[in-house]
C-alpha cells in the first residue's frame, strides 16, 4: 500500500488495516517515497505438547494440580506478604 503524509493523517485506519494484513506500507511525501512501514513478524503458537504442564498427573509425584499450583505461587504470596505495609 502506498500511503501520502494526508493518508496518515485523515486515513490512519486503513493504514492500520494494511498493516494488519501483513502489508507494507510505503509512505510518499511529494510523491517521493519517504519511508516503508513494515509490519512485525508473527509469531506462531507453540504446540501444546512443549508447555510444562501438559501431561502432568497425580500419580508422577503424589501431589494434585492444586499443590502443585500452590508450591509454585508460595514465593509470589511470600514476596506480596513482604512488601505490605504493617498495619497495627
Amino acid at each position: 500500500m502506498k500511503a501520502t503524509t494526508t493518508d496518515l493523517r485523515c486515513r490512519m485506519h486503513d493504514v492500520l488495516k494494511a498493516l494488519d494484513r501483513n502489508e507494507e506500507v510505503t509512505l510518499m511525501h511529494r510523491g517521493k517515497v519517504r519511508g516503508i512501514l513494515i509490519p512485525p513478524p508473527r509469531k506462531k503458537p507453540g504446540k501444546i505438547t512443549s508447555h510444562p504442564f501438559f501431561g502432568m498427573s497425580a500419580q508422577e509425584d503424589g501431589r494434585s494440580v492444586l499443590e502443585e499450583l500452590a508450591a509454585l505461587r508460595k514465593f509470589r504470596v511470600i514476596k506480596e506478604l513482604m512488601l505490605k505495609p504493617f498495619v497495627p
